[in-house]
């Protein structure tokens, strides 16, 4: 039991180093990213083109496997649109950064927008906090939508750099505070094991 007890702690561990090891790598991608968004932007449109087409493809192939069930046609239509989908951004991947970002700035826009509203129409506890958050998205929206369409060159870059920036720093903390209870437990055992039984003998009386 012992013997499997440190072997399952030694897998957790090797399993924790592996996501530290992997944050670090998104963690560099990611500022890489930030560096080059124009890169980080062109490369981030063929993956979701490729994305969507894989993603269709097996759609399609899982629609024909079940074409007597009666969601055939549906599935059929969904994975037909994004195998067109993913060709149209593999050819086109500036066009469809520029949508993109479009389609980014107006989100932001509406986010900004109800949040404002909905603060001041609330005012609840976190009143100031959320002015504060819509104003930022209306600010991020008019921003984009300024300098638009050459803003997509860095938009969906920066976007995508940063999700691998916080994604990176998020499996990094997860594999420390993995390894960290991992020693805790190793040691709390450890001094389980080797505490010394109570070895003291009541005193007699004379």
């Amino acid at each position: 039991m012992a013997a499997g007890a440190k072997d399952e702690k030694a897998k957790l561990r090797r399993g924790f180093g592996r996501l530290v090891a992997l944050g670090v790598l998104l963690v560099i991608a990611g500022l890489v990213g930030l560096v080059y968004t124009g890169v980080a932007t062109l490369t981030s449109m063929l993956l979701f083109g490729w994305l969507l087409l894989i993603g269709g493809v097996v759609g399609l192939l899982h629609a024909i496997e079940g074409r007597g069930s009666n969601f055939f046609w549906l599935a059929a239509i969904v994975a037909a649109l994004n195998i067109a989908a993913g060709v149209v951004v593999l050819r086109s991947p500036d066009a469809a950064a520029d949508a993109l970002a479009m389609f980014a700035a107006l989100l932001f826009l509406a986010a900004g927008l109800f949040r404002l509203v909905g603060g001041l129409v609330v005012r609840g506890p976190q009143f100031g906090w959320t002015l504060l958050l819509g104003a930022f998205d209306l600010l991020l929206g008019v921003l984009v939508l300024a300098s638009w369409p050459s803003s997509s060159q860095y938009v969906i870059g920066t976007f995508f750099s940063l999700a691998l920036l916080f994604d990176g720093l998020g499996l990094i903390a997860t594999g420390f505070g993995g390894r960290r209870i991992v020693g805790m437990v190793e040691e709390a055992g450890g001094g389980g094991e080797g505490s010394p039984g109570d070895t003291t003998k009541p005193v007699q009386a004379e």
